[in-house]
C-alpha cells in the first residue's frame, strides 16, 4: 500500500497534536487519523535553519526515496506521517538514513503518561 501525500498547511499543523520521535537524521511527527480502512499519508518538511533550497531539495528527496524503498512497509494503515528534515541527513550515507527511518516508524515506544504533544521531561508536577 503506497502512502498518500499531506499537502496542506492546515495538515501540517494538524501533526503537531500528535506524537514526536526525534531520530539523528530527522524528527518524525505521528498522529492517528482513527480511520484504520485507509492508506497512510506522508509529508516532508525541512526548515531553512538547514541549508539553502538545493540543500533542503536534497535532503527532502533522500527522505522521500528512503520511505518509498523501505519507510512505507512500517507505516500503519490511518495514521499520518510527517519527516522535518535535518541537515545530517545530507551526508549520512542512504542505508543508515533508511534504517534510521524504518527504526523511528516502528518503534512503538508510546509517550506514557504524557499528554499528545507535551515536551518530555516538562510536567506540571514541576510547577509548585
Amino acid at each position: 500500500m503506497n502512502p498518500g501525500r499531506l499537502k496542506s498547511r492546515p495538515e501540517f499543523l494538524r501533526m503537531r497534536s500528535g506524537e514526536r520521535r526525534r531520530g539523528p537524521f530527522f524528527i518524525l511527527e505521528i498522529l492517528d487519523r482513527k480511520a484504520p480502512d485507509e492508506a497512510p499519508r506522508t509529508g516532508f518538511t525541512v526548515t531553512k535553519k538547514q541549508g539553502n533550497s538545493p540543500e533542503r531539495n536534497r535532503i527532502r528527496r533522500r527522505l522521500r526515496e528512503a520511505v518509498r524503498l523501505a519507510g512505507r512497509f512500517a507505516m500503519l494503515p490511518g495514521h499520518d506521517y510527517v519527516i522535518v528534515g535535518h541537515r545530517d541527513a545530507l551526508d549520512a550515507p542512504f542505508e543508515e538514513l533508511t534504517k534510521a527511518l524504518v527504526t523511528r516508524i516502528a518503534s512503538r515506544q508510546s509517550a506514557k503518561g504524557r499528554a499528545p504533544g507535551q515536551v518530555p521531561g516538562k510536567s506540571d508536577a514541576t510547577k509548585p
